[in-house]
C-alpha cells in the first residue's frame, strides 16, 4: 500500500536516494516529475548544460547537508545526453554518491497528442514534423534509456499515478543478490506497458467479465480471485511461471541486472491480470528475491 492507502500500487520500498537524475522523451512528463520532487523538498536543477554537470556534482558532494536531496533533469537539450549522463554519474559516484536514473517515455501517439494540446515546440522540431522529431529523440536517448535504473511509461498515467509509480520505484533497498521487481497488470486493448522487460498474456483463462455477478468486481476481490485461481489452467500457468523465474532471476542478477519489470495482461486489465499479478508478487516476496511493487494500471478506467 502507498502512503495514501491506494491498493493499486503496493511496494516493499523503504528508503529514498539522495540524488535522482530524471531523463526521458520530451512530453513524457519530466516537468511534472520535477515538480513532484520539488514538492518533496528536493533541489531541482533543470536544463543545465552538460559541461557544467561535473561542477554540480562537486557542489552536491561538498555540502551534503544543504544538498541532501537533489533532482537533476537531463535530456536531449544537454547535447550528447549519454555522454552527459556518464560524466554526471561518474562524478557523483567518484565522490561516494550513487544517483538513481529515471527515464520517462510514452507512446508516439500520446506524445503527439500532448504536443498538439499544449502547443509546445519539440526541442528537435524541424520541417519534417513532430513524428520525425520524436523518432530522432528516441534514437539519441536510446543509450540513456538502456543505462537507466528505472523506466516508466507515462502514456496512461495520471499525475497522481505518476507520483505513486515514481516514488514506489525509487524508494527501495536491495541486496547484491536481489532484484527490484515491478509488476504491472494491464489490458491489451489499452496497450502494452513500454517499460516491460517480460510480458505474459493470461487471456487464455476464462474471463470473469462474462459472469454477471463478477463483472463489476476487480481482481482484488475474493470473489474474482477464487474464480480465476479455481481454473486448472491458472494453477498450471503459475507453476510454469514459477519455474521460469527461479531459472532466470539468478541469471539476470549474474548479468548485472538490478530491476525487472513484468507485465501481466488480459483483455481489459480489470480481472485476470490483477489476480495473477498479485499471485506472482506474493510468490516473489515469499522467496525474498527482492523488493516488489505492484501497479494495476486499468483500475481507474472502471
Amino acid at each position: 500500500m502507498t502512503a495514501e492507502g491506494d491498493p493499486r500500487l503496493a511496494s516493499d520500498a523503504v528508503s529514498e536516494p539522495a540524488v535522482v537524475i530524471v531523463s526521458g522523451l520530451s512530453g513524457a512528463g519530466k516537468t511534472a516529475a520535477a515538480k513532484l520532487f520539488e514538492d518533496l523538498g528536493y533541489n531541482v536543477v533543470d536544463n543545465l548544460p552538460g559541461e557544467l554537470l561535473p561542477d554540480l556534482a562537486e557542489l552536491v558532494s561538498s555540502d551534503r547537508e544543504r544538498f541532501a536531496r537533489v533532482a537533476i533533469v537531463l535530456d536531449v537539450r544537454a547535447g550528447d545526453a549519454a555522454l552527459a549522463l556518464a560524466a554526471m554519474r561518474g562524478a557523483l559516484e567518484g565522490r561516494g554518491i550513487r544517483p538513481r536514473v529515471v527515464f520517462l517515455e510514452a507512446s508516439d501517439d500520446v506524445l503527439i497528442r500532448r504536443f498538439s494540446e499544449t502547443r509546445h515546440r519539440h526541442p528537435l522540431a524541424d520541417e519534417r514534423g513532430i513524428a520525425s522529431s520524436i523518432a530522432e529523440e528516441r534514437s539519441r536517448l536510446d543509450a540513456v534509456r538502456a543505462d537507466s535504473d528505472i523506466v516508466l511509461d507515462t502514456s496512461e498515467l495520471s499525475l497522481r499515478q505518476l507520483r505513486e509509480r515514481l516514488f514506489a520505484a525509487l524508494a527501495t533497498d536491495v541486496r547484491p543478490d536481489q532484484l527490484v521487481f515491478q509488476l504491472i497488470s494491464f489490458g491489451f486493448k489499452h496497450g502494452v506497458p513500454l517499460e516491460s522487460d517480460l510480458v505474459f498474456d493470461v487471456r487464455f483463462m476464462t474471463n470473469p467479465f462474462y459472469v454477471p455477478e463478477l463483472r463489476p468486481l476487480s481482481g482484488l476481490t475474493d470473489e474474482v480471485r477464487t474464480f480465476v485461481l479455481g481454473q486448472p489452467v491458472a494453477g498450471r500457468f503459475l507453476e510454469f511461471l514459477g519455474e521460469f523465474l527461479e531459472f532466470t532471476i539468478p541469471a539476470y542478477i549474474a548479468e548485472g541486472k538490478t530491476r525487472l519489470t513484468i507485465g501481466i495482461g488480459c483483455t481489459g486489465g480489470f480481472h485476470r491480470s490483477i489476480v495473477i499479478a498479485e499471485e506472482i508478487a506474493a510468490w516473489l516476496r515469499a522467496r525474498d528475491f527482492g523488493p516488489v511493487a505492484v501497479f494495476h494500471r486499468e483500475l481507474d478506467r472502471a
